[in-house]
C-alpha cells in the first residue's frame, strides 16, 4: 500500500522509555547482488515516487522498487530480491551515479496499522548490487545535541515506528532525510553516521549558532519533557544548491543558506503573503525557473487552507494556487510544473496562474485508461527521437505521455500490474473488494489471443441484470489488450464503475460478472462491493 502521511496534529508512537533492542535487526545486504524479476509491468499499481536519470526510470513502489531502461518496454522488480525483501519503497534520490532507495513497512501497534522505516538501499552501478544502511535511531542516553554555544535537550528517538524518510536531498556530498519523528538528520559519509540537524522550535522564526537557546529538539510531549514542537515533525527536504536547504514540516517551511546550520521558518502566519497552511507534505525545486513549490496542508490555525503555495524569490513572499486541493508531490517538464493531486495531475506553464488536467489518460494501443484516483510522482524525460517523456504515477497505476503537440497531446502508454491468467478460461476481477466512490473495479479475462465480440453483464446476488459493461465490443488482440506474449495468458481488461444502468452507485454487496467471448461458453466471477 502507499506510505501515507499521518496525522501531524496527532501523537504518535515515539517513547524515549522504548529500549531500540525492540527493533528487528537489520539484515546484512552488502554485496548481495541483483535477482533479476523481469515483467512488462511495474510489480506494484501504487506508485509512490518516480526518478528519471538518462535513459533509466526508476519507480518507488508499495511493492518495492522497479526501473526500466526501455522507456517502459520491460521492467526489472527487485520486490523479493535478497536485497529489498517485501519493503515499500518510502521515497528516492539520486547523486553523481549513486540511486538511493528508502525503505519502510507497515506494523500494527495499539490497533493502529502504523509505519516504520526500515533503512535505505544505494546503489553505484545502476542497480546491479546495493548496499543497505539501517535506519537511524538513537540510543537512550543521546539527549544532548551541541548546537553553536548551546547544548539543546533532544528527545531520543530510539525505535522506527513514525521514524521513515518521507523525503531525501542530496547536495555537496550530503545525504538529508525528512523522517517525520526522527526528525531533520544527515550524513556525511554515505550513510555511516547520522547527525541531529536542530530547526526553529513553534515560538521561533529564525536561529544561529551564535544565540543564546532554550527549547527542545522534541516533535512530541511526554515524561521527556512537555515540549510540542511541530516544526520538529519532518515531511519534505529539497536542495537547491550546495549550501540552500528547504525543510517542510508540520510547523511550516525552514530555510537554510549555509548548510545546514542556521535557519529560517515561512509559515502562515509570520509573511504578509505566506504558504496557505504549515503542514508541509512536500517540497520541489525547478531548477529551470528558480521556483519553490510547496504541498502546504492546513494544520492548526483556522486561517490555513490546503492549496499549493510557490515562490520565486526564495520564499520571501508567497503565491498559492488550487485552492482546496490536497498535493502530495511535484514533477517539472522545462519551465511546467506538475503538482500530483487527490483529483488529478494539475500542470502550469504560467508558473501557477492557469492549470491544467490532461483531458484522458487512455494507452493508444490498447484503449486501456488509467483509472481515476490520487496521483503521486511525476517526473520529465528528454527523448530525441519522440520529444519529451512525461511520466505520472497513481495509486492505480503509472502512465507515460509522449508529449509532441503542446500540453498534455500526443500518445498514452498506461501500466497496470495484474497477475497473469491462468488459461483462456481464467478472469478475476481487482481490487476486490472495491469501493466505487473512490474507483473502478478492473475485470481481466482472455479472447484467446485473437479478436472476438466480448459482452460483460453485472448482475446482483439474485441473478437480476444491474449493468451491461460492454455489449458485442471487439476485444482481444491486437487492441485492447493489455500485456503481449503467451495467448492463453494474454490479458484484456474492462471496467465497472460500480453503476447500474441508470447511473445509480449499486449498494454494498456481493455480485457477479459474466464475460461472452464469441461463442464459447460463458466465463463467470464474483465481485464485492464495499462503500
Amino acid at each position: 500500500m502507499k506510505i501515507k502521511y499521518f496525522l501531524a496534529l496527532l501523537p504518535f508512537f515515539i517513547v524515549n522509555e522504548v529500549n531500540a533492542q525492540l527493533i528487528p535487526s537489520s539484515i546484512n545486504l552488502e554485496g548481495n547482488s541483483l535477482r533479476k524479476v523481469s515483467s512488462e509491468t511495474p510489480i506494484s499499481n501504487s506508485i509512490t515516487d518516480i526518478l528519471a536519470v538518462g535513459d533509466t526510470v526508476w519507480l518507488g513502489t508499495s511493492r518495492g522498487l522497479s526501473r526500466s531502461t526501455d522507456r517502459g518496454l520491460s521492467w526489472t522488480n527487485y520486490f523479493g530480491s535478497p536485497d529489498f525483501g517485501q519493503e515499500d519503497i518510502a521515497s528516492l534520490a539520486y547523486y553523481k551515479g549513486v540511486i538511493w532507495a528508502a525503505t519502510a513497512h507497515s506494523v500494527e501497534k495499539s490497533g493502529q496499522e502504523l509505519s516504520e522505516g526500515s533503512g535505505f538501499r544505494y546503489s553505484t552501478d545502476n542497480g546491479k548490487t546495493w548496499k543497505s544502511i539501517t535506519q537511524p535511531l538513537d540510543q537512550l542516553n543521546d539527549t544532548v545535541v551541541v548546537y553553536g554555544i548551546n547544548k539543546i535537550r533532544a528527545l531520543p528517538v530510539t525505535v522506527a515506528v513514525n521514524n521513515l524518510a518521507y523525503d531525501i536531498a542530496i547536495a555537496n556530498n550530503t545525504i538529508w532525510i525528512a523522517s517525520y519523528a526522527g526528525g531533520l538528520r544527515k550524513s556525511t559519509d554515505m550513510g555511516k553516521t547520522w547527525q541531529r540537524v536542530v530547526l526553529p522550535p513553534d515560538y521561533l522564526n529564525s536561529i544561529k549558532p551564535t544565540d543564546t537557546l532554550k527549547f527542545s529538539l522534541q516533535p512530541v510531549s511526554g515524561s521527556f519533557g512537555p515540549e510540542n514542537n511541530l516544526n520538529h515533525r519532518v515531511f519534505s527536504v529539497v536542495a537547491t544548491d550546495d549550501s540552500t536547504i528547504y525543510v517542510g514540516t508540520a510547523g511550516g517551511i525552514n530555510k537554510s543558506t549555509d548548510g545546514g546550520i542556521s535557519w529560517r521558518k515561512f509559515n502562515h502566519l509570520n509573511q504578509a503573503n505566506p504558504i496557505s497552511g504549515n503542514f508541509v507534505v512536500a517540497l520541489g525545486y525547478n531548477a529551470q525557473n528558480k521556483t519553490i513549490w510547496a504541498a502546504t496542508w492546513k494544520a492548526e490555525e483556522q486561517s490555513e487552507f490546503y492549496a499549493v503555495s510557490y515562490s520565486s524569490d526564495g520564499g520571501e513572499t508567497w503565491h498559492t494556487a488550487l485552492n482546496g486541493e490536497k498535493a502530495h508531490n511535484f514533477g517539472f517538464v522545462n519551465n511546467d510544473a506538475i503538482a500530483l493531486t487527490d483529483n488529478g495531475a494539475f500542470r502550469t506553464n504560467n508558473v501557477g496562474v492557469d492549470w491544467l488536467l490532461p483531458s484522458s489518460i487512455i494507452d493508444k494501443d490498447t484503449k486501456v485508461p488509467l483509472p481515476a484516483g490520487a496521483f503521486y510522482a511525476a517526473t520529465s524525460q528528454a527523448n530525441a527521437n519522440h520529444g519529451n517523456d512525461i511520466w505520472l504515477g497513481a495509486d492505480k497505476g503509472l502512465a507515460r505521455l509522449t508529449e509532441t503537440n503542446g500540453m498534455w497531446l500526443g500518445d498514452w502508454k498506461v501500466f497496470i500490474a495484474s497477475q497473469p491468467l491462468e488459461s483462456v478460461n481464467d478472469a478475476f476481477a481487482y481490487p476486490n473488494p472495491f469501493s466505487p466512490d473512490v474507483e473502478s473495479v478492473n475485470i481481466k479475462y482472455s479472447t484467446g489471443g485473437i479478436r472476438a465480440n466480448v459482452t460483460i453483464r453485472i448482475f446482483d446476488f439474485g441473478m437480476n441484470l444491474v449493468r451491461t459493461v460492454i455489449q458485442n465490443a471487439e476485444r482481444g488482440n491486437p487492441i485492447h489488450s493489455l500485456e503481449t506474449g503467451n495467448a492463453e495468458k494474454n490479458g484484456v481488461v474492462d471496467f465497472w464503475d460500480g453503476r447500474d444502468d441508470k447511473g445509480n452507485v449499486v449498494p454494498n454487496g456481493v455480485y457477479f460478472y459474466r464475460i461472452d467471448v464469441g461463442s464459447n461458453s460463458p466465463v463467470y466471477g464474483k465481485i464485492m462491493v464495499l462503500m
